[in-house]
C-alpha cells in the first residue's frame, strides 16, 4: 500500500510533461493463464510438487506411527531402550523436515523448478510487452496483478489484450478470475 501511496504522490506532484506521457497496464496472471506453455510447465510443476508432498507426508506417517508405538509401549522400556527410541523419532522427525525444506523451502528444488520451467514464457510475456509498448508509444506500462495496486484505471489503458494478440493466445477469452 505504501508503493502506491508513493506512486500516486509522485504522479500528483510530477512535471506538467508528464501528462504527455503515455502509461498502460496488464494483467500478467490473465495473460500467463491463456498461455499454452505456460499452462503446461505450471501443470507439470503441481504433479512434481504433489509428489514431492506425498512423500513428506509418508515421513510424517512414519514420525506419527513411532510416536505412538513409542507411547504405547514407553512403560516396557529401559531407561536406555527409551532414549534410543526417542532419539529414532527424533532423527525421524528432522527427515521430515530436512526433506519438506529440500523441496518447499526458500532455495528449494520447487523454487528452482518454477526459475527454470516459467522463466521461458515470462521472458516471451515481457517481450511482447515491449513491442506493443512501443509499437503504441507508451511511456509505462504497470502489471496490475503485480504489487502496485492502482485503485481505478481507465479500461482505454489496457493492453493485456494487445499482449495476448501479440502472442497469439486467447484474445476476447476472459480468463477465470480475470479482473
Amino acid at each position: 500500500m505504501r508503493s502506491s501511496l508513493v506512486l500516486l504522490i509522485a504522479l500528483i506532484l510530477a512535471p506538467a510533461g508528464l501528462a504527455q506521457q503515455q502509461i498502460g497496464y496488464i494483467d500478467s496472471d490473465r495473460i500467463l493463464s491463456q498461455m499454452p506453455e505456460f499452462q503446461s510447465a505450471q501443470q507439470a510443476l503441481e504433479r512434481q510438487a504433489s509428489l514431492w508432498q506425498t512423500e513428506v507426508e509418508e515421513a510424517g506417517r512414519e514420525v506419527e506411527r513411532m510416536s505412538d508405538e513409542f507411547a504405547a509401549r514407553e512403560i516396557l522400556f529401559t531407561e536406555e531402550e527409551r532414549t534410543r527410541q526417542l532419539q529414532a523419532i527424533e532423527a525421524k522427525r528432522q527427515e521430515r523436515d530436512a526433506l519438506r525444506a529440500r523441496y518447499f523451502g526458500p532455495q528449494g528444488e520447487l523454487f528452482r523448478e518454477q526459475q527454470t520451467q516459467l522463466r521461458p514464457a515470462q521472458e516471451r510475456l515481457l517481450a511482447a510487452v515491449e513491442i506493443v509498448a512501443e509499437e503504441g508509444d507508451y511511456d509505462y506500462v504497470f502489471d496490475r496483478a503485480g504489487d502496485y495496486v492502482f485503485l481505478y484505471t481507465r479500461s482505454r489503458f489496457d493492453l493485456t489484450d494487445a499482449v495476448l494478440l501479440e502472442l497469439g493466445v486467447g484474445v476476447g477469452a476472459a480468463a477465470p478470475g480475470a479482473r
